[in-house]
């Protein structure tokens, strides 16, 4: 597999542990000038040219000794990082899986009988730095270290297997995760695994044979094999369509858990998440271990405070740009953890900062939590948690049960002081530092695919972060809020401005559709119970029904809104779509082509990616708003606010944390 800028981390992931070639081409480079400077072009961007071609038909070699691409004898670029002896082992062996379990039974039998495993694997690749303090990332790294010899505690660099504490599965992937635990004769999860979750997510827009084929097998045998499920095989709870990575963000009880998921966006705020491929979730399951190199990171504080009309979804965005700006236009995010100081943001919040660093390009993503915020964060897990007890969503090993008493132990060491939240400690060493200036956020920011630059590089990139000045009264076909992007706030957000519109207008009509499908059933619940849904179905011109759901795509779209069943919706693609052409303003985190919405001969679909009161306001107009009708609406609206934290989150260096080895 090549990638012409970075391959995405998941799809490296899965060649890698497929036993793939996985190349990071870097054809295209910064343009300079005859004195060596940057050229950029009328918005300040750096201009990339190619520095060799890899159009149809090109005929590449890989030198596998040498470790380099060439083009017939002419040298293009080093490739080395694809050929680590861990790498290697994987081509040789087929794949990940029988190096992973040839590994863990060594490991087991060594200790069982007290000596050391001999060397028949490639080593575990162990870097080790004196006097160096550690990230967020290799202290969690080191806590769940497995099969270490090092006496030190390793650093960015090192090739480890750890320990995995919850494992998420998507209903697209989950079929083939099924049949890589067959293909292994795994029959039960392993113990190791704090817990896992099935979702149903990707397939909830509509219930349709496919669907109806598919996912009842689906959520049977994952069931069987100690998953808890969005679907009773039994029938004893209702089905639910609640979105992966909120469920999975919900259940994830520490903030040193690893968190093996089947899907890009598993990006929890707790912990540390990365998306995988079905056969990598399938060996987390059977064996609760997962084998991967500890990524480099980079540090994101904020400075300066947020204007009262701007939400955090537009500080988001803007981290995005200031980062490209600081670096002179390299993407110093890509392929490495952010490690993201956010301090005092409930990690329901936060979760949406660490969701799109999927759309950053970053490996994955940590939240750097103070100790109160962290409490609340687990409280509130405690409670979701509660409440899919409650549903009857328990399995016999009582795994939920398991999640509380884990969440309760955690509170109680940050309460007692024994063990305080996450923090790296103060000399730890970054590839970057990125500061992202709250003051210099003054207008909502939209992420833009760039659909007709014609600079092809520069489309569809998330990149393009622009204003909603820029965009000038430009016309919207649609809205659409929801996806693993939004959360409660977000739904209350449009409670607000229903109620403000309302009270000024007399009532409320739309110019464009809005699309809403919110994240999770628990928030649709507690948005009932606290008085806020009964607006929305109000205005509503459609609402799910579960008894009836939707057979069929939508393909036409009214001016009205649509109320749909929680899940992923637009922002899949899979099932439904914007209608072919259309501008969409979208809070999803998808802007490829033809994902959200299709092409037309005369016109590119594009799909807007900006905040939950700048869509609801699009859809009323028909169109982006000025800057003053935004503030306008918004005023006196209890926005996603974030305040940074005044004192530096770190730890006192102690040169004490050693790798733990768990059997």
């Amino acid at each position: 597999m090549f990638g012409t800028n970075g391959i995405s981390p998941i799809f490296l992931t899965t060649v890698d542990v497929t036993g793939g070639i996985g190349l990071d081409l870097k054809n295209w480079v910064k343009k300079v000038d005859a004195n060596g400077n940057t050229v950029v072009d009328e918005n300040g961007d750096v201009v990339l040219e190619e520095a060799y071609s890899v159009a149809t038909g090109t005929v590449l070699t890989i030198d596998t000794k040498a470790k380099k691409l060439l083009n017939g004898d002419k040298e293009l670029v080093d490739i080395s990082s694809a050929f680590t002896p861990q790498k290697v082992e994987f081509m040789k062996s087929g794949g990940s899986y029988a190096v992973t379990f040839g590994k863990k039974l060594q490991t087991l039998a060594a200790e069982t009988l007290g000596i050391e495993a001999p060397q028949v694997y490639a080593p575990s690749k162990e870097i080790s730095h004196e006097g160096q303090g550690l990230t967020a990332v290799e202290k969690i790294f080191n806590r769940n270290a497995v099969g270490v010899t090092s006496e030190t505690a390793l650093h960015a660099g090192s090739d480890v297997r750890v320990r995995v504490n919850i494992v998420g599965s998507q209903d697209t992937t989950g079929p083939m995760t099924c049949q890589e635990l067959e293909a292994m004769a795994a029959s039960t999860i392993s113990p190791l695994v704090d817990g896992a979750y099935q979702s149903g997510c990707h397939t909830a827009s509509v219930w349709d044979s496919k669907a109806k084929a598919n996912i009842p097998k689906l959520m049977s045998f994952m069931n069987k094999f100690g998953l808890i499920t969005a679907r009773d095989p039994k029938g004893v709870y209702p089905a639910m369509t609640d979105v992966i990575h909120k469920v999975l963000n919900d259940i994830t009880v520490d903030d040193r858990a690893i968190i093996i998921g089947g899907d890009s966006h598993t990006r929890m705020s707790k912990g540390v998440a990365f998306g995988a491929d079905s056969g990598t979730v399938a060996i987390a399951l059977a064996t609760g271990e997962s084998a991967m190199p500890i990524p480099e990171s980079v540090k994101v504080t904020f400075k300066g405070n947020m204007k009262s009309y701007m939400d955090f979804r537009d500080v988001v965005h803007s981290t995005q740009a200031q980062m490209l700006k600081q670096f002179g236009g390299e993407n110093v995010f890509q392929g490495r953890i952010i490690e993201v100081h956010i301090g005092t943001l409930l990690a329901d919040q936060a979760f949406t900062f660490t969701d799109w660093t999927a759309e950053m390009k970053a490996k994955a993503s940590i939240c750097i939590s103070q100790d109160e915020t962290l409490i609340q964060s687990l409280e509130l897990a405690k409670s979701r948690i509660q409440i899919m007890i409650n549903k009857g969503m328990e399995n016999e090993a009582k795994t939920l049960n398991g999640l509380i008493a884990l969440a309760d132990k955690r509170i109680e060491e940050i309460k007692s002081g024994t063990n305080p939240a996450l923090a790296p400690d103060d000399n730890a060493k970054y590839y970057a530092e990125v500061v992202v200036d709250l003051d210099a956020i003054s207008e909502p920011m939209i992420a833009d695919p760039d659909v007709n630059n014609e600079d092809a590089s520069k489309r569809y990139t998330h990149d393009v972060i622009r204003p909603v000045s820029y965009y000038d009264g430009k016309s919207v076909d649609l809205g659409f809020i929801g996806s693993c992007m939004v959360h409660k706030g977000d739904m209350q957000i449009i409670a607000q401005m229903f109620r403000n519109i309302e009270k000024q207008n007399g009532s409320i009509s739309f110019k464009a559709p809005l699309v809403i499908a919110p994240p999770t059933y628990n928030i649709v619940d507690e948005l009932k119970a606290e008085g806020d849904w009964e607006i929305l179905q109000k205005y509503s011109g459609f609402e799910f029904d579960d008894a009836v759901p939707k057979n069929t795509a939508r393909t036409k779209y009214e001016n009205i809104m649509y109320l749909e069943r929680p899940g992923c919706n637009l922002c899949m693609g899979n099932q439904e779509k914007a209608e072919p052409g259309d501008t969409v303003i979208a809070t999803s985190t998808r802007l490829f082509q033809g994902r959200v919405v299709a092409d037309t001969t005369e016109k590119k679909g594009e799909s807007l990616l900006g905040s939950t009161p700048l869509v609801v306001l699009s859809t009323m107009l028909g169109r982006f708003p000025t800057l003053e009708e935004y503030k306008s609406a918004v005023e006196g609206i209890d926005l996603t606010r974030f305040a940074p934290p005044t004192q530096e989150m770190t730890t006192k260096y102690t040169a004490q944390a050693v790798p733990i080895n768990v059997v």
